[in-house]
């Protein structure tokens, strides 16, 4: 899993990635981040030469979790929260499917000031006239 955190709205992107190689992570971070933008990431090489197109920041948690301004503890808590939902509420969840629990737990804490209520009827807005046949939902055929 990849995600991104975008810290004056605090809005969460997540994927599912096949690799954490240099190159995947890389092409994720530069098809949603604007070049020249000030980033945070931890000590992962994949993210080694990130500062020829940003201002690259990196916290090794070896060493600390804070330095100053340069952490990486927002998105850490996303990523808690979204272990605990698929550890203690969904307890089985199958690899084709992850994308779809990433992007419900990216809703939530996108719009985590919501109230229950309020999420609720986002959600209803948003599936309004859209269909959702079983063989899809279950991936017996492309969707």
């Amino acid at each position: 899993m990849f995600g991104l955190l975008e810290r004056e709205t605090g809005k969460v992107r997540a994927s599912v990635v096949d690799f954490r190689r240099k190159w995947h992570l890389q092409n994720a971070i530069h098809d949603n981040v604007a070049k020249g933008a000030e980033i945070h990431t931890d000590a992962l090489h994949s993210y080694d030469s990130l500062d020829r197109d940003y201002a690259h920041k990196v916290i090794d948690h070896a060493e600390a979790y804070v330095n100053g301004n340069v952490h990486t503890n927002r998105l850490e808590n996303f990523w808690s929260l979204l272990k605990r939902s698929l550890g203690g509420t969904y307890i089985s969840v199958e690899p084709f499917h992850l994308f779809r629990y990433l992007d419900e737990q990216a809703f939530r804490y996108n719009e985590r000031k919501a109230t229950d209520a309020e999420r609720f009827l986002m959600v209803l807005k948003a599936i309004a006239g859209r269909r959702l046949t079983w063989n899809v939902l279950t991936a017996k055929e492309a969707g």
